[in-house]
C-alpha cells in the first residue's frame, strides 16, 4: 500500500510540475497604431499575443471596402492567437471611414483606379509591420478581404518581399498583367465559385498571368459561395451576390493556416 501511495504522490507531483511548466495562457492585445504614407496620416490596428516570446512571423491584414472595422479587427486578433504578429493596414487614412456602401464604393474605387497609389499605401502598412521589434522581417505574409484581397495581390505584383499573399474573395483583375513577372510571393486565392463580381474572363486572365510568370499559386473555390463569404454582417441571402457562408468561411481559414504552416516551416 505504501508503494501505491508513493507512486500516486510521484505521479501527482509530475502532473503539477507539467501544469506549472506550461506557458501562460494566450492573451491577445490589440491597439491602434498611427503611422504615415508620406504626408498622409494612417491608423492601423496591431494585435499581439503577449504570451508568445521572441521574434515571430508578421502578417499584414488589409480591410474590405468599409475600412478598418470590427470584422477586420476580429481577423487580426485571430491571427495573433495563432502566434503571429498581425497588423491591419489602413488604406484610406486616419479618420476616413465610410458611413455607408455608397461612400465605401467611391473610396475603394478611387484606389482601384489608381493601382500605384494602392501599392504605395499597402507598402506603407508592410513597412510599419516590419518595424515591430517582435516581427521576424524575413517571415512575412499578407491577407486581404474583398477590396483587401485585391490590395494584397497588388502588393505581390509590386515585387514586395513577402513570403506569401492570401486573397479572400478579392478582385482578380489587373490593368497591367505584365506585372505578374514581379511577383516573388507564393499566392493563395480563396474564391466563391458563385461570386457574381468576378467575371470568368478575370479568373482566366489571372490564372494566365501567374502561370506565364511562373508564380507558385493556388486557386481554391467554394461551391455555392458568393462575394463576402467571410463576413457575418453580410447576411445569408446569396441571391444578393454578397453573403456570409459559414462553411466557406471555416474552410478558407483552414486553407490559409495550412498555407502559412508551409510558408514559414520552410524558413526555419
Amino acid at each position: 500500500m505504501k508503494r501505491l501511495i508513493s507512486a500516486a504522490c510521484v505521479a501527482a507531483t509530475l502532473v503539477l510540475g507539467l501544469v506549472a511548466a506550461r506557458p501562460a495562457e494566450a492573451k491577445v492585445h490589440g491597439k491602434l497604431v498611427e503611422y504615415k504614407d508620406g504626408a498622409t496620416v494612417l491608423e492601423g490596428y496591431l494585435a499581439v499575443d503577449d504570451a508568445a516570446k521572441g521574434k515571430r512571423p508578421g502578417i499584414l491584414v488589409v480591410h474590405a471596402w468599409m475600412g478598418i472595422d470590427d470584422n477586420v479587427k476580429k481577423h487580426t486578433d485571430a491571427l495573433a492567437q495563432l502566434g503571429y504578429v498581425a497588423f491591419a493596414a489602413d488604406i484610406y487614412g486616419k479618420g476616413v471611414r465610410p458611413k455607408d456602401k455608397d461612400e465605401a464604393g467611391k473610396l475603394a474605387g478611387k484606389f482601384k483606379a489608381d493601382r500605384p497609389l494602392l501599392r504605395q499605401r499597402v507598402t506603407a502598412g508592410l513597412t510599419e509591420l516590419t518595424k515591430q521589434t517582435n516581427v521576424d522581417a524575413a517571415k512575412t505574409a499578407a491577407v486581404g478581404y474583398c477590396f483587401g484581397g485585391t490590395t494584397v495581390l497588388e502588393l505581390a505584383r509590386s515585387g514586395a518581399q513577402v513570403a506569401g499573399v492570401v486573397s479572400f474573395h478579392g478582385g482578380l483583375d489587373s490593368p497591367t498583367p505584365a506585372d505578374g513577372k514581379n511577383i516573388k510571393a507564393k499566392v493563395l486565392v480563396l474564391h466563391g465559385a458563385a461570386d457574381p463580381y468576378s467575371k470568368p474572363a478575370d479568373v482566366t486572365a489571372f490564372e494566365k498571368e501567374l502561370t506565364d510568370a511562373k508564380v507558385d499559386w493556388q486557386f481554391e473555390q467554394f461551391g455555392g459561395a458568393v462575394h463576402c463569404f467571410t463576413d457575418p454582417t453580410a447576411g445569408s441571402d446569396a441571391s444578393q451576390g454578397c453573403a456570409y457562408d459559414a462553411a466557406a468561411d471555416k474552410r478558407s481559414w483552414t486553407a490559409m493556416k495550412s498555407f502559412f504552416d508551409e510558408l514559414f516551416a520552410a524558413k526555419k
